[in-house]
C-alpha cells in the first residue's frame, strides 16, 4: 500500500524529510501513515483534545522518525449506528493505516470486528467490546486501550462524596450523568450508587441527564432542584456538566461552594473553579495525552515495536486522579488540557 499519492481534505499532513522509511501495515515499503480517528463526535470539547493530542504526537513523531503522519477527524455524532458505520467504512476501503476511536456505544463497535483489512485499531476514554469493564484488547484487530475503567473514577467521586457528607443526615445527593442509555455511564451510575448505597445517611435526590452540554446540564439541574431545592450535593460525569449544575444552583439561590459539587474531565475551567472554591474537586482527566498515547500505540504496531495493550489514564494524570484545591495548590504548572 502506498499513501503519497492520497489526497484528504481537512487532514494534517506532517512531514519531514528523513533516510529511515517506515513499514505499512501490509508490509511494503513505506513513509507515510494515514490516521483516522473516529470521534464519537466532533462538536464534543473532550473528543477535540483527543484529537489534539493525535495531531501533537504525530508532529512529534514525524521529526522523530523522519515519516509523513496523516491525520483526519470523523464525526460519529453520539450515534452508535454511525460510528459503527464509519469504522466499518475505514477498515475496508484501504484509506486508512490505522485507527483511532473514542468509542460512544463500545460493545456495539465490537459487531465491526474483524474488519475488512488488517489495520490496527487504539481505543481511547472505553473500550471496544462486550465488557465495557475490561481494558485489554477484546476483539481481534484492537490493539490498546488508553483508558481507565469508567466504574474507577466513578467510586471515586462517590467515596469522595461519602466522606463529604459525614455527619449529615439526610445526605441528599443528586446525579447528573452523561447520556442515560450509553453503556459507560450506565456502568458509571451504577458506581455511584453502589457507593453511596451503602451508607444510610445519604440520600439520591436523582438521577438526570446533562448530554455532556452545559445548558442540557442547566435545565436538568433546574429540574431536579424544583423537586428538592435542600440539596446537599452533586455528582457529575462531565465538567462541562457541572459547570450547567453550578448556574443552575446560582439560579436558585444556592451557593455552589456551600454543598458538595465535583465534575470529571480536568478542563480549564473545573480546574479553575477547584481552585477558587466553588467546587469541591474534580476527576482530573487528560485527553490530550490519551490521544498522543493512543497515537503512539498505533504507530509502535505499524512499526513492528512493542505495543503497550493497556495504558493507564489516570496514571497519566501524575496526581490524584480527585482533585482537590490543595492538590492543584501543589501542582500548579496544570491548568487543564481542554476546554469544556
Amino acid at each position: 500500500m502506498k499513501h503519497t499519492t492520497r489526497i484528504l481534505a481537512g487532514i494534517g499532513v506532517l512531514a519531514l524529510s528523513g533516510s529511515l522509511v517506515a513499514c505499512s501495515a501490509d508490509g511494503e515499503g513505506d513513509d507515510s501513515y494515514s490516521i483516522i480517528f473516529l470521534a464519537a463526535s466532533s462538536q464534543n470539547g473532550y473528543n477535540q483534545a483527543v484529537y489534539s493530542g493525535i495531531e501533537e504526537r504525530a508532529s512529534q513523531l514525524a521529526d522523530e522518525l523522519g515519516i509523513e503522519i496523516e491525520t483526519k477527524i470523523q464525526d460519529g455524532q453520539f450515534d452508535a449506528n454511525t460510528q459503527l458505520s464509519q469504522l466499518q467504512n475505514a477498515g475496508t476501503t484501504g484509506k486508512a493505516d490505522g485507527i483511532i476511536v473514542v468509542p460512544h456505544d463500545g460493545p456495539a463497535l465490537g459487531a465491526a470486528f474483524p474488519l475488512g483489512q488488517d489495520i490496527p485499531v487504539a481505543s481511547v476514554l472505553n473500550p471496544i467490546g462486550p465488557d465495557i469493564t475490561e481494558m485489554e484488547p477484546q476483539v481481534e484487530g484492537v490493539i490498546s486501550t488508553v483508558a481507565t475503567p469508567p466504574a474507577t473514577g466513578a467510586k471515586l467521586q462517590a467515596e469522595s462524596a461519602v466522606e463529604y457528607c459525614e455527619g449529615i443526615d439526610p445526605c441528599k445527593i443528586g446525579l447528573l450523568a452523561g447520556l442515560l442509555n450509553s453503556p459507560l455511564d450506565i456502568e458509571r451510575i451504577d458506581a455511584w450508587k453502589s457507593v453511596l448505597g451503602e451508607h444510610d445517611n445519604i440520600k439520591i435526590a436523582g438521577t438526570v441527564e446533562g448530554a455532556y452540554d452545559r445548558d442540557q446540564s442547566l435545565t436538568a439541574v433546574s429540574n431536579l432542584l424544583q423537586g428538592d431545592k435542600d440539596i446537599n450535593g452533586i455528582i457529575s460525569s462531565a465538567d462541562q456538566q457541572t459547570m450547567g449544575a453550578q448556574i443552575a444552583l446560582e439560579n436558585a439561590g444556592i451557593d455552589p461552594a456551600s454543598i458538595f459539587l465535583t465534575g470529571s474531565g480536568g478542563t480549564t475551567e473545573g480546574i479553575k473553579a477547584v481552585l477558587e472554591g466553588t467546587w469541591t474537586n474534580d476527576y482530573i482527566n487528560v485527553p490530550a495525552s490519551m490521544g498522543e498515547e493512543a497515537l503512539q500505540q498505533v504507530i509502535n504496531s505499524l512499526q513492528g515495536e512493542k505495543v503497550q495493550t493497556v495504558v493507564d489514564a489516570d496514571e497519566l494524570v501524575g496526581f490524584g486522579p480527585i482533585a482537590t484545591k490543595e492538590d492543584l495548590e501543589a501542582h500548579p504548572d496544570f491548568t487543564g488540557e481542554w476546554n469544556g
